[in-house]
């Protein structure tokens, strides 16, 4: 990830210790001592938002001229550690609290069957030009680049037949081993046919916290062991409303006179996630709930988040079309290509 511009004091902070050395340490704990705001205040604040992705990219890519000694700092852990004691409690103000269901399955379904947020995808397939598909590419892009990479971290932490579905599910996003077929390949070559560079993090400065909430949530569920069936939950949701909206945003850019190898990660997504969702619910998550019976709440846990921080993102690119302003930090016409 290339070094983010720092949006307040903490991120700020952030970089001059993660640049500077140790000399920082001691203005980082300053900032975190300082007071942090709760619930929606914390999920919407951008400076804590790039503060937490730059923490969580110390374990995945890597920050670009920073060290990799710097990921498992104790100093940096429990800086980060104070930012997570805050947004787990953001997320279970967020998403309610969560009773273990007694039929696990049913309990996912019912989440990803509920269709009550804005209705971006019919927008998409409908009346959206190519500046608003060219938005909407680049909120999602920090995710999809790196892959299915953080669902993945789940496979050593499961063991039996919960293990052996999630690879299933998880060789499918990889391409099954053939890299021109891997998900990320399919997404970087659609953000090129749209005139966006597809580089990694490329955007990372003009993706808002609104979007930058649900990275951080799947990042935090994917490096803490503890929260490994809260990430499983998160892909149920991920895998269960995937399908119908990759099927309009393909017909939209359809409409726009993208041909089919633009298309083609909405495609695959329309087949594979009806076949994923399946496994997913049933193969991983039901066999989980059926082996350990603290499971089923934190599985729940995690695709209420999902779908919540999912909410979160479309709510604000909405708001924002229908006042006829860019969703992003700024324009992309701003934005070095």
């Amino acid at each position: 990830m290339p070094l983010p511009v720092p949006r307040g004091p903490l991120s700020g902070a952030l970089v001059s210790t993660l640049t500077a050395g140790h000399t920082g340490l001691d203005q980082l704990r300053d900032r975190m001592a300082s007071g942090l705001p709760t619930g929606n205040d914390f999920l919407l604040d951008e400076d804590i938002a790039i503060t937490l992705t730059m923490l969580y990219e110390l374990h995945l890519r890597g920050i670009a001229g920073v060290s990799d000694d710097w990921e498992w700092n104790t100093d940096m852990l429990a800086a980060r550690a104070v930012l997570e004691a805050r947004f787990l409690e953001a997320i279970d103000d967020m998403v309610g609290t969560v009773q273990p269901p007694a039929d696990v399955e049913g309990a996912l379904w019912e989440i990803g069957n509920a269709d009550d947020g804005p209705p971006v995808s019919s927008f998409m397939a409908r009346t959206a030009d190519g500046d608003h598909f060219r938005e909407l590419v680049v909120h999602r892009s920090l995710h999809q680049l790196r892959e299915a990479d953080v669902h993945t971290m789940a496979i050593p932490r499961l063991h039996g037949a919960a293990k052996a579905g999630l690879v299933e599910v998880q060789m499918d996003e990889y391409g099954g081993g053939s890299v021109d077929r891997m998900h990320a390949t399919l997404y970087a070559g659609m953000m090129r046919a749209l005139g966006l560079n597809s580089d990694y993090a490329h955007y990372v400065d003009v993706i808002p916290a609104s979007t930058l909430a649900g990275v951080n949530a799947l990042s935090m569920f994917g490096v803490h062991r503890s929260l490994r069936y809260e990430l499983i939950g998160h892909l149920c949701t991920v895998e269960m409303t995937s399908a119908l909206p990759s099927r309009k945003y393909s017909r939209g850019l359809a409409r726009l006179g993208f041909g089919p190898d633009t298309r083609l990660f909405f495609d695959e997504h329309v087949e594979a996630d009806s076949v994923h969702e399946q496994l997913i619910v049933r193969e991983v998550a039901g066999r989980l709930a059926a082996g350990d019976p603290a499971a089923g709440a934190a599985l729940i846990r995690g695709a209420r988040a999902c779908a919540a921080f999912d909410a979160l993102a479309a709510e604000h690119v909405w708001r924002c079309w229908e006042s006829a302003d860019t969703s992003l930090l700024r324009p992309l016409e701003g934005v070095t290509s």
